[in-house]
């Protein structure tokens, strides 16, 4: 169990897939800087943090409900969460949480593992299980639905390990530029490839002093 001290945001497994120094800047150094692909997020974000719901039929629709997880010490807010009557034998709703991306699906799972975390923190809260979560994607204008299948499940408590590993020793890895460098806002603070140049430099340095060593 962990106290709400050491809770970490939900948005930090994201951070942490996309480049664990990334992760480690934002939430160890509090550094933050906006480029076209967070104001777009943004911008979208706006229309489903309303603090609001509506209710169709058999639908109850809850917008930016804040979740935790005392278990896994992970807090923040799930964009939508729908509510369905069921025929569960003990009368329990179904569940889905649905998180809206203003880009299309992702080669990797950082978006599906930031929607389990919000499915393990739903369960905890409600006593529930929850089975399948959904994106909305703005740039494709549809929804892609996923089932939270128990790899998925167990990637996902891996990876809020690593960030509460990151956060508790306040230690940020250090850089490795690669190609998604460049569309990181955080590159100016990052400078990945300065950081690679100074070890190349150091190591050319401990070389050279090792061959004059007697």
């Amino acid at each position: 169990m962990f106290t709400e001290d050491d809770y970490i945001q939900l948005s930090a497994l994201q951070h942490y897939v996309f480049c664990p120094r990334q992760c480690g800047l934002i939430h160890v150094e509090d550094v933050w800087h906006e480029n076209v692909f967070t104001v777009r997020g943004d911008i979208l974000h706006e229309k489903v943090d309303t603090d609001t719901y509506e209710t169709r039929g058999t639908l109850k629709t809850v917008r930016a409900l804040r979740i935790h997880s005392t278990r896994l010490g992970i807090v923040g807010r799930a964009d939508v969460v729908e509510f369905r009557k069921s025929t569960n034998a003990d009368g329990s709703p179904d569940v889905m949480p649905v998180e809206f991306k203003s880009g299309e699906p992702k080669e990797d799972v950082s978006d599906k593992v930031q929607l389990c975390a919000q499915a393990l923190c739903l369960e905890e809260m409600m006593n529930t299980q929850v089975r399948r979560g959904a994106f909305f994607y703005g740039k494709i204008r549809r929804r892609v639905q996923v089932e939270l299948d128990d790899e998925l499940r167990k990637q996902t408590e891996e990876i809020i390990a690593a960030v509460h590993e990151i956060v508790s020793q306040k230690k940020v890895p250090p850089a490795k530029y690669s190609e998604k460098c460049r569309n990181c806002s955080l590159e100016d603070a990052c400078m990945p490839k300065a950081m690679n140049e100074r070890k190349l430099k150091q190591y050319i340095k401990e070389l050279y002093n090792s061959d004059l060593s007697p």
